[in-house]
């Protein structure tokens, strides 16, 4: 069961809007008809940078990340995000994660961009093993919160 890490297409919006939110949205205002619109945008858009990656498992959504310009209303001004990285349950400890992390990091470098950030706080030891770095940690909605950054090898 190998998974391979595609760009989502229209058919993986529903199934990667609901392991969104389950992992992100639980108890939140946003809906599963908000994330489906979310990516359905971002899929449709015509900004070259901004991509949602899919892992596929017997061609089924088993995770997915983004790479978007904006994250988490201006809590910081730098761009662009890596955002949104989830593995469903039952394909976690697989590298699937750390997959989808490095072809986010691939299409940013082939975009030409240098650095670029996350927030995270459950996530922050996985990420640092993938060379991350923290650059500050602070509070969102009375919650702690990192923020990392990596620099993107030439």
């Amino acid at each position: 069961m190998n998974a391979v890490i595609d760009m989502m297409n229209e058919h993986d919006i529903e199934p990667v809007a609901r392991l969104r939110m389950a992992a992100f949205f639980g108890g939140a205002v946003r809906t599963l008809g908000h994330d489906v619109a979310g990516l359905h945008r971002l899929l449709t858009g015509d900004d070259r940078l901004e991509v949602a990656f899919v892992a596929r498992v017997d061609g089924m959504p088993a995770g997915t990340v983004l790479l978007v310009r904006h994250e988490l209303d201006a809590a910081h001004d730098v761009t662009p995000w890596l955002a949104g990285l989830v593995v469903g349950p039952a394909f976690r400890g697989r590298g699937i994660g750390a997959a989808l992390v490095k072809a986010v990091e691939a299409h940013g470098r082939a975009q030409g961009v240098e650095v670029l950030h996350l927030y995270t706080w459950e996530a922050r030891r996985f990420y640092a093993s993938l060379g991350w770095r923290s650059v500050e940690t602070f509070e969102e909605h009375g919650e702690p919160m990192m923020l990392m950054s990596r620099r993107l090898p030439l």
